[in-house]
């Protein structure tokens, strides 16, 4: 059990059921009246941000999370397949659980696959990718104003905003936190 007075950033907690992670916290105790802990938490499973406080004293169960560095196979349409690189145990995921970084992955990339009671909820793409890009618009001789930007697609179907100067088939270095353009490779 983890009481609400100990919560601290990245601290994991059930709530209703759901795992949940503090993303922020700050403990108050006003002139008049009781303490209490004013916390931010996402939950895990959906992504939702909620604000709330609690009583420092208030008890929750602590949310176990598995962390595993598994390899992405493929896609047959529906379902994305992942394989951990231990056990070769394939775990098929829908689209839901995979969105946020399956733009990112190539086959036979790694990612990390967060688990609740056995259940995957969540993947993230290695933060930094590099990726060749597909399509995009010519640069035009003589447009050099500074950070000006344009389209581009790499082989993974994410588009991304990049500098004049980057052609179809260069490869590039991506931010997948944040999905912005980092160099030219």
């Amino acid at each position: 059990m983890v009481s609400a007075g100990d919560f601290r950033k990245g601290v994991t907690f059930e709530k209703d059921g759901e795992p949940c992670l503090v993303v922020d916290f700050q403990h108050v105790k006003p002139g008049k009246g009781a303490a209490f802990v004013r916390t931010k938490y996402r939950n895990l499973k959906t992504g939702a941000i909620r604000e709330e406080a609690f009583n420092p004293g208030d008890k929750f169960p602590k949310a176990n999370i598995d962390t595993r560095q598994m390899q992405y196979l493929y896609n047959d349409g529906e379902l994305y397949y992942f394989m951990d690189n231990e056990t070769f145990e394939q775990v098929p995921l829908n689209y839901s659980q995979v969105e946020d970084a399956i733009k990112f992955l190539k086959e036979n990339d790694s990612a990390t696959i967060r688990f609740y009671h056995g259940q995957a909820f969540q993947v993230e793409a290695p933060n930094f990718v590099e990726l060749e890009v597909t399509e995009t618009e010519p640069g035009i001789k003589g447009d050099t104003a500074s950070n000006v930007t344009k389209s581009a697609t790499v082989e993974t179907g994410a588009t991304v905003q990049v500098p004049l100067f980057i052609n179809t088939g260069d490869k590039i270095k991506i931010d997948t936190r944040t999905g912005e353009y980092l160099s030219r490779v």
